[in-house]
């Protein structure tokens, strides 16, 4: 009876969790009329693209894209590459000053980021960095770093520091074992971090509202959304297809990435 009601419970998770995704991508596929019927299905009767044409020839669409994709790109390598440098130095290096840096990471982390917005503004206002996307590049790098930080730290700690050892006694140096032992073990905590930095700039709405004002054409994917209306209201048919089409990218990345955690786990794990 507890495996069952725990399995029933998941269901009900997993049903309402699911369902506003679903009916987004359903409603995508619904013609207008029977969106707006007073009797809704749960399945488009006569499936149509139209919304999706809608949707991809609207001014602006590829433009916002790209923006979207290289904004969030950038920043996903740059807290990469700074959070393994500064996750190898905490957890394999002792160091003056060396809590108070995790402590300063785990306050960063656990901080809203929204309650930052209003000061975020005024630096760039005051440093004249509104309306570019290395601004909001630079903001999403600083809001994913502490989390990823912190994530490859407890990888880098749990690989035994005997594996470098050994390779620094065949011969390698420090940059070379780091390289041929430690970064291939590290496939996971890579893949985990780089798609939580995905997903969290890839939807971020508030930044890029408030960061790009004048120039609409560098302005990204999440505010474009809300530019589908009409004389009647909002299209919701030609809205829920370019947000089915907003989705697509981060179901990609999570396919390809879900592959990847799994085979480079025991990637280098074993030293002929």
């Amino acid at each position: 009876m507890r495996r069952v009601t725990l399995n029933l419970a998941a269901l009900a998770v997993l049903v309402v969790s699911v369902f506003p995704v679903y009916w987004m991508a359903a409603t995508a596929f619904t013609p207008t009329v029977d969106i707006l019927s007073e009797t809704p299905s749960l399945w488009p009767a006569r499936p149509t693209l139209d919304h999706f044409a809608t949707a991809v020839r609207a001014a602006g669409f590829w433009t916002f894209w790209r923006n979207s994709l290289s904004v969030t790109v950038s920043a996903v390598l740059l807290a990469l590459a700074v959070a393994l440098l500064a996750a190898f130095a905490v957890a394999r290096m002792r160091w003056r000053g060396r809590r108070g840096f995790i402590l300063m990471v785990f306050v960063a982390q656990t901080a809203p980021w929204s309650a930052l917005l209003v000061p975020v503004y005024i630096i760039a206002r005051d440093a004249d960095m509104l309306d570019r996307l290395s601004t909001l590049t630079l903001v999403y790098f600083v809001t994913t770093l502490p989390f990823t930080i912190v994530t490859l730290r407890g990888f880098i700690a749990a690989i035994p520091p005997e594996l470098e050892e050994a390779a620094l006694m065949d011969g390698c140096g420090r940059a070379a074992a780091f390289r041929r032992v430690v970064l291939p073990l590290l496939a996971p905590g890579l893949m985990s971090t780089s798609l939580f930095g995905f997903i969290t700039a890839w939807n971020e709405f508030a930044f890029a509202n408030a960061l790009i004002i004048k120039d609409q054409g560098d302005r990204t994917l999440p505010i474009w959304l809300s530019t589908f209306s009409n004389v009647f209201g909002t299209d919701w048919g030609a809205t829920m297809a370019a947000a089915t089409l907003f989705m697509l990218p981060v179901l990609l990345v999570f396919l390809v990435l879900q592959r990847r955690v799994a085979s480079g786990m025991i990637v280098g794990a074993v030293k002929g």
